[in-house]
């Protein structure tokens, strides 16, 4: 028996797998979400008989943007809740929570391992993963390059959070020759911004901060949040799956709760 979470967000979904204790992750996997949900689960439960796991022998929790997709899960949970006992789990204390999704930004501050409060936003995409995709198509390059030009140009103002007016904003620069890295430092900077400005009204005195999500995995993404934030910001190489570990930590049969 192992216990599974998937976290299917709106542009990746992410699956993790725990021991029956639910003390270890044994694997781990991200794909593309693709346009249908549904599909993306069918394609879990194979994944799973490849890499050795009998997927009829599991307990499946569901979260995320795409969660009521999945057919087959013995519980469906909110992201919010999942994400929290996930950080908490690979983080192992209190701490104010940062997941830059694909298009939405979720601010969870823990006290004793409880979620005390949170803040999500998901009425723009600004300040998302999806943001900083189209900004780095328009100046034609990749998310890794997008970050690598950014450790060496000088930041320029995006005043614009609206995805629309801001990719506007860059084709001006563009066209004023303003240089591509002093651009690309200018866009995260105001991602950055826009996150701080959140995560300022939902902070524990105490607490430290914690980033999940598929941004955890830029080391300038986590220095650019220190030097706003004025305060250390920790991650984990599995940061990006804390949705889905939650999930599976808080995976149980629907009978199993009576």
């Amino acid at each position: 028996m192992v216990y599974i979470g998937l976290d299917i967000g709106s542009t990746a979904t992410k699956t993790a797998v725990l021991n029956a204790e639910k003390t270890s992750v044994l694997w781990t996997d991200a794909i593309p979400t693709g346009w249908d949900s549904r599909q993306t689960a069918q394609q879990i439960r194979e994944d799973m008989h490849k890499n050795g796991y009998d997927p009829d022998d599991a307990v499946y929790t569901a979260t995320g943007y795409g969660r009521v997709s999945v057919d087959f899960a013995d519980r469906v949970l909110t992201e919010i809740t999942c994400h929290a006992k996930g950080a908490s789990f690979l983080f192992g204390q209190d701490a104010t929570v940062i997941d830059i999704g694909g298009q939405d930004t979720k601010i969870i501050t823990m006290k004793n391992g409880q979620v005390l409060d949170f803040m999500m936003n998901d009425k723009c995409s600004a300040g998302t993963g999806r943001f900083l995709e189209i900004m780095a198509a328009t100046l034609g390059v990749g998310l890794d390059e997008m970050f690598a030009l950014a450790k060496t140009g000088n930041e320029v103002q995006i005043s614009s959070m609206c995805t629309v007016f801001a990719e506007s904003e860059v084709i001006s620069l563009i066209g004023k020759g303003t240089p591509k890295a002093d651009i690309a430092r200018g866009v995260i900077a105001s991602i950055v911004n826009k996150v701080v400005t959140q995560t300022a009204k939902h902070r524990v005195a105490g607490t430290q901060y914690f980033l999940t999500g598929g941004f955890s995995v830029s080391a300038y993404m986590v220095q650019a949040l220190e030097d706003k934030l004025k305060a250390p910001v920790s991650t984990h190489p599995q940061a990006r799956f804390a949705g889905a570990i939650g999930a599976a930590l808080l995976g149980s049969k629907p009978n199993a709760e009576k």
